[in-house]
C-alpha cells in the first residue's frame, strides 16, 4: 500500500510539472513571436543605415572619424555580455557565458586589461562565481527599449572617444534561424574599415550632399552604432525565448512520458496488492474448511 501512495503522490507532481511546463512553453512562444517580429522590423533598418554609410564614406573621400580608432592604447576593453534574467532556457546562457569567459581570458593572455559589463541576472551571478566583478548591471527585460540601448551606446561612444578603451565588444547570442542560434563575440567599437558594405566601384551615382558629406556622417555613424547594438539585444531575446520554448516543449514531453511509466507502475503495483488480498482471502476460506 506505500508503494502505490507514493507512486501516486509522483504521478500527481509529474501531472503538475507538465501543466507548468506546458504553459511556459506557450508563454515563450507568444514572446518568440512577437520579439522575432520586431528583430525582422528592425533589421532592415540596421542594414540601410550600415550600407549609406558605406556609400557616404566611400564618396567623402579622406573622411575620418573618432569611432574609427582609439585615439590611444590603454591595452583596455570593455566587454558587454547579453544574458537573460531568467533561467530555464536550455544551453542559452552557458554557451553566451562559455564564449565570454573565453574571450576574456584570451584577452588576458594578450595582455589585455577587460573590463565587464552585464546584461541580465544570469551573466552577473555567473561573474560574481568566477569572481569578476561587472562594472554595470544592466537590465532591459523582454522587450529592450530604443532609447535605453541607445543611452548606452552613446556613453560607449563617449568614452572610446575620451581614449578610456582600445575596444569595446559584446557577446551575445545571434539568431541565425529558428534552428540556429549562434554565441558570437562582436567588435561594436572602433567600427571595422571592412564593416560598412562596399560600394559598387561601376556604379556611376554621383552624390551632391547637402549639408556636407562630414556633417552627415557626424549623425550617420553613431546612430549605425546604436542600431548595431539595438540589434543585438533583439537577436538576443528572440534567440532565448525559442530556447526556452523549445526547452519547455522538451520538459513537458519528458513529463509526459514520465507520467505513462509511472500509470504502468502504478497499475502493476495495484494488480500485485489484489492478487496478494485475494491469495490471503482464498488461503483463510480454505483454512476455515
Amino acid at each position: 500500500m506505500a508503494q502505490i501512495r507514493a507512486i501516486r503522490k509522483r504521478m500527481t507532481a509529474v501531472g503538475t510539472i507538465a501543466r507548468i511546463t506546458k504553459t511556459m512553453q506557450m508563454i515563450a512562444t507568444a514572446k518568440f513571436t512577437a520579439a522575432l517580429t520586431r528583430a525582422k522590423d528592425s533589421r532592415p533598418y540596421t542594414d540601410a543605415i550600415r550600407n549609406l554609410v558605406g556609400e557616404v564614406s566611400s564618396a567623402a573621400g579622406d573622411y575620418d572619424s573618432p569611432l574609427f580608432s582609439a585615439p590611444q592604447s590603454t591595452g583596455k576593453e570593455l566587454v558587454l555580455v547579453i544574458t537573460s534574467d531568467r533561467g530555464l532556457c536550455g544551453a542559452y546562457n552557458g554557451n553566451v557565458l562559455r564564449k565570454a569567459l573565453q574571450h576574456t581570458r584570451a584577452a588576458k593572455q594578450n595582455n589585455s586589461e577587460v573590463t565587464l559589463e552585464t546584461a541580465g541576472k544570469k551573466a552577473t551571478t555567473f561573474f560574481k562565481f568566477q569572481k569578476l566583478d561587472a562594472r554595470n548591471q544592466l537590465t532591459f527585460g523582454d522587450k529592450p527599449g530604443y532609447e535605453d540601448v541607445a543611452r548606452v551606446a552613446n556613453r560607449y561612444m563617449d568614452e572610446f572617444s575620451k581614449g578610456e578603451w582600445d575596444k569595446v565588444s559584446v557577446v551575445y547570442m545571434r539568431f541565425e534561424s529558428n534552428a540556429r542560434q549562434i554565441p558570437e563575440v562582436i567588435q561594436l567599437l572602433p567600427i571595422a574599415a571592412d564593416s560598412n558594405e562596399a560600394v559598387d566601384e561601376s556604379s556611376t551615382v554621383n552624390y551632391e550632399f547637402s549639408p556636407s558629406a562630414e556633417e552627415i556622417l557626424d549623425d550617420l555613424i553613431p546612430r549605425s552604432v546604436i542600431t548595431t547594438l539595438f540589434q543585438m539585444f533583439n537577436d538576443a531575446v528572440v534567440s532565448e525565448n525559442i530556447m526556452r520554448m523549445i526547452a519547455m516543449k522538451a520538459a513537458t514531453e519528458n513529463a509526459n512520458d514520465l507520467a505513462k511509466d509511472l500509470k504502468r507502475d502504478y497499475n502493476r503495483a495495484r494488480q500485485a496488492q489484489i492478487t496478494t488480498e485475494l491469495t490471503e482471502i482464498i488461503s483463510g476460506a480454505a483454512a476455515l474448511e
